[in-house]
């Protein structure tokens, strides 16, 4: 078995094919010098901590040895020969393979406007030391994008003693994942902590310490960083002429166009099973997790499908966002106020089925309910709107329906 690509969906396949019982050789290439890390802390506490940050090896990463799991390091592949089975490095090296995973992740989607190069991104350990500089005490920061990275890194700022401008080049932050009720929330509290914010703008040139926008206003600050999402890497898919689409695509049960190549994580098109035919491409770090768990299954023994409902987070100052499923297939929002500060949404499709829940608080306020959330919507249950809508209600009768 050989995985291209070392991050935490790499980890949770090699490990997960060595517990349904696979006993031969299992490479993994990658071409970061670490072995696979978590990123979740890359956006917090890497950039907040006093202490210099330190790669934080992921639990799978640390029984490589123990389970016989070889990892090359600061390897990049450069070609997959199909009819050869057999994968080509920079560096000459020529691994044969029976079965291939494609676990290659994402690149910072760049910025494509005069002077984009001096906009710096957050995807590896070795970016944070790049931005950590930029965050003391009385910086400015600015982002461009109103997505869930550019709010944890604007957060991060703050506690950092820095304040941040961002810029969203649509109506209102998170138009992708959550209701403007919440998007308001979000940019309250940011607003409350001294951050700015610049919407349906885009930017029309970047300095290193500033950003033209298109309606003619110049912002200085001491950084510009771009927060606008993260493209596929699916080079070495389409040179195999491996079937591609936003993503490399898979069925339900992770394989690709090629019966003996996979594809999981943030690279991966994939279909599931509890919302419909069309794949999806899901960036997070539990999404690359739970496939990662099934495609090694899936390599070894008689494959099953997607199951796990989608599912991230994220921290905002003392609140967590969280979202699950699929919300953009809701049909009907129904709102649930968990109390003064807490608030949850469910998405019913069209036939009443719940296919997404995002809920915005405390945690410990809101965890509960969303746990309930995610095996309703993996049971494919139609819950009575009303039901969902009063407080008063618990969600775990629900699942006795």
């Amino acid at each position: 078995m050989v995985i291209i690509g070392a991050g935490e969906a790499a980890a949770c396949a090699a490990a997960a094919m060595r517990d349904a019982g696979w006993t031969g050789a299992i490479t993994i290439v990658g071409e970061e010098r670490h072995r696979p890390y978590e990123r979740p802390p890359l956006s917090k506490s890497a950039l907040t901590d006093e202490e210099q940050p330190e790669v934080r090896v992921s639990a799978e990463a640390l029984r490589f040895d123990a389970l016989g799991i070889v990892h090359k390091s600061d390897t990049r592949v450069v070609r997959i020969d199909r009819a050869s089975k057999q994968i080509h490095t920079l560096d000459g090296e020529t691994i044969g393979y029976d079965k291939l995973l494609l676990a290659t992740g994402a690149q910072a989607r760049p910025l494509l406007v005069g002077g984009g190069e001096y906009a710096l991104t957050l995807r590896s350990h070795e970016d944070v030391w790049a931005l950590r500089q930029f965050f003391g005490k009385g910086r400015h920061v600015l982002i461009v994008g109103g997505g869930l990275i550019g709010l944890e890194l604007a957060a991060s700022a703050n506690e950092l003693g820095a304040c941040a401008t961002i810029i969203e080049n649509r109506e209102r932050l998170l138009t992708r994942c959550v209701e403007a009720q919440i998007a308001e929330t979000i940019q309250k509290t940011h607003t409350q902590r001294g951050n700015r914010f610049r919407f349906a703008v885009d930017v029309e040139s970047i300095e290193r310490d500033s950003v033209t926008l298109t309606n003619g206003e110049r912002i200085e600050g001491d950084v510009v960083v771009a927060a606008v999402g993260a493209q596929p890497d699916v080079a070495l898919a389409e040179d195999a002429d491996i079937e591609v689409d936003n993503g490399i695509l898979t069925d339900a049960f992770l394989r690709t166009s090629d019966p003996d190549i996979f594809a999981c994580g943030d690279c991966a098109c994939a279909k599931h099973p509890l919302f419909g035919d069309r794949p999806r491409r899901m960036e997070s770090w539990q999404v690359a997790r739970d496939q990662g768990a099934l495609v090694g299954r899936n390599m070894v023994l008689p494959p099953v499908p997607q199951s796990a409902v989608p599912w991230f987070w994220s921290d905002q100052y003392d609140c967590q966002l969280q979202v699950a499923g699929m919300p953009d297939l809701g049909a009907t929002v129904v709102e649930r106020r968990l109390d003064s500060e807490t608030i949850l949404y469910f998405y019913l499709s069209k036939n009443g089925t719940l296919v997404g829940a995002a809920a915005y608080g405390y945690l410990r306020t809101l965890a509960k309910d969303m746990l309930v959330s995610q095996r309703l919507i993996a049971a494919s249950a139609k819950p009575d709107a009303a039901f969902l809508a009063a407080a008063d209600r618990r969600l775990k009768a629900l699942l006795a329906a």
